[in-house]
C-alpha cells in the first residue's frame, strides 16, 4: 500500500551540443547509463530530451539528493562524450521540424494521432507525484488543488523563448504542450469511479490508448496512485526544484488535515489564472477562485503559502517560503532567462542554459 505524502519526481533535460543546439544523444546515454540505473531514466517524444525518474521517497530532502545524484550521472557521461546537459522549459532555438522522434510503440502513438503538432512539443517540465492510499481522496484533494495551479505555475515559469522568438510568454511551454488535447486543468471530478469512466470511454472511443494519454496539468495517477502535478517548468536550481516539490506536498497535507475536499470552482477562473501565470508579472490581477476576489498573483501566492505553513513546518520545510520571496523579489527562471538574453542574445543564453545547472545542493531544514 502507498503511504500518504510519499513523493517521486520525473525531471526532463536537454540534451546539447557544446554550443547549446539539441543533439539527438537520448539512444546514446540509454545504451550508457550505469545498469543499476536503468530504470531511473526514460526516453521521452524526442531524441535530444531525457527524463529521469526517481524512486518513492518519505521525504523531500532523500528526494532531491537523488534527483541531484540523477543529473551527475548523466552530466558525467555527457561530459567524457563531448556532449552537455541544459535545463529550460523550452530550448530558445531548435526549430520543431529538425527534431527525430523516439520510435517505440507509445510515441508512435502520438505521432500518428497528433501529426503536425506533435513535432511541436519540444517542452521540458518537472512532474512530482505525491502518494495517498485512498483513491477517492486522489480525486476529492485533487479537486480542490486546481485552486493553486496558477500560482505553482507563476513561481516556475523557465521558457520564455521558442523557435528563435522571445515570445512575450514567461511560460511558452505551457502553450506549446497545451496543443495537444487534454493538457488543461480538469473540470470538476465526481468520484474516482467518474474519473475511472472518462477513463474507459476515452479507451473504448480510441481517445487515448492508455490511462496516462490524460495529460491534464493536475491528475490523479491511475497506474501509481498518486496526485501528480504536471504544471511547472523544470528548474535548473535546486533551491527552486526543493520548493516546488515542497510546497505541493504540503498543499496535499493541508487540505486532508483541514477537510477542505471537493471545492467546485468556476472553471473560467482557473484558466484565466493559468493565463496570466503563464505569461504576466506577480502584480497581474487574477480572480481566487475561492472566494471570486481580485487578488494579484503575489497575493495568490501568498494565500498559498498562508494555506500551506502548518504542513510545511509539520515536513520541516519553512525554509522553501525564503525561496518564494526571493522569486518574487528578484523574478523566476524565465526572467533571468530574459536576462542574458537582453545583454547576450541567443548565443550565450544557450551556454547559459547549460553552465547554470545545478548538480549539489546543501538543503536548509529550516526558515
Amino acid at each position: 500500500m502507498i503511504s500518504n505524502y510519499t513523493i517521486g519526481v520525473e525531471e526532463e533535460y536537454m540534451l546539447c551540443d557544446n554550443v547549446g543546439d539539441l543533439a539527438n544523444k537520448a539512444n546514446f546515454l540509454m545504451k550508457n547509463l550505469p545498469k543499476n540505473l536503468l530504470d531511473r531514466y526514460s526516453y521521452e517524444l524526442i531524441l535530444s530530451e531525457f527524463e529521469s525518474n526517481t524512486s518513492v521517497h518519505d521525504n523531500v530532502s532523500d528526494c532531491l539528493s537523488e534527483i541531484s545524484m540523477l543529473r551527475n550521472t548523466i552530466n558525467k557521461i555527457a561530459k567524457k562524450n563531448n556532449f552537455k546537459i541544459g535545463i529550460s522549459g523550452t530550448h530558445p532555438t531548435a526549430r520543431t521540424d529538425e527534431q527525430e522522434f523516439v520510435i517505440n510503440d507509445s510515441y508512435n502513438w502520438v505521432s500518428d494521432q497528433l501529426k503536425y503538432y506533435a513535432t511541436k512539443n519540444i517542452t521540458f517540465s518537472i512532474h512530482v507525484h505525491i502518494g495517498l492510499n485512498d483513491k477517492d481522496k486522489l480525486v476529492s484533494v485533487t479537486n480542490t488543488l486546481r485552486r493553486w495551479i496558477p500560482p505553482l505555475l507563476a513561481l516556475s515559469t523557465n521558457s520564455p523563448f521558442f523557435e528563435g522568438q522571445n515570445t512575450g510568454m514567461l511560460s511558452s511551454r505551457t502553450f506549446q504542450f497545451g496543443l495537444f488535447p487534454r493538457t488543461e486543468i480538469p473540470s470538476f471530478l465526481n468520484s474516482y469511479k467518474d474519473y475511472e469512466e472518462i477513463i474507459n470511454k476515452y479507451i473504448e472511443t480510441k481517445t487515448i490508448s492508455k490511462p496516462r494519454q490524460i495529460w491534464w496539468k493536475i491528475r490523479p495517477h491511475y497506474d501509481y496512485k498518486t496526485i501528480e502535478f504536471r504544471v511547472c517548468d523544470v528548474q535548473r536550481s535546486l533551491q527552486n526544484t526543493d520548493m516546488i516539490i515542497s510546497l505541493v506536498q504540503s498543499l496535499v497535507r493541508s487540505i486532508i488535515i483541514n477537510n477542505d475536499y471537493n471545492h467546485d470552482y468556476c472553471y473560467e477562473y482557473l484558466t484565466d489564472g493559468l493565463w496570466k501565470a503563464s505569461s504576466k508579472n506577480f502584480s497581474c490581477k487574477i480572480i481566487d477562485p475561492y472566494d471570486a476576489k481580485l487578488v494579484t498573483m503575489e497575493e495568490m501566492i501568498n494565500r498559498m503559502i498562508a494555506y500551506s505553513k502548518n504542513s510545511l513546518e509539520y515536513f520541516g520545510n519553512s525554509h522553501v517560503i525564503n525561496t518564494v520571496q526571493n522569486i518574487i523579489k528578484n523574478g523566476t527562471e524565465a526572467n533571468n532567462q530574459i536576462k542574458v538574453y537582453d545583454k547576450h542574445g541567443f548565443k550565450k543564453l544557450k551556454k547559459y542554459l547549460m553552465t547554470s545547472v545545478d548538480y549539489e545542493y546543501k538543503r536548509r531544514n529550516y526558515v
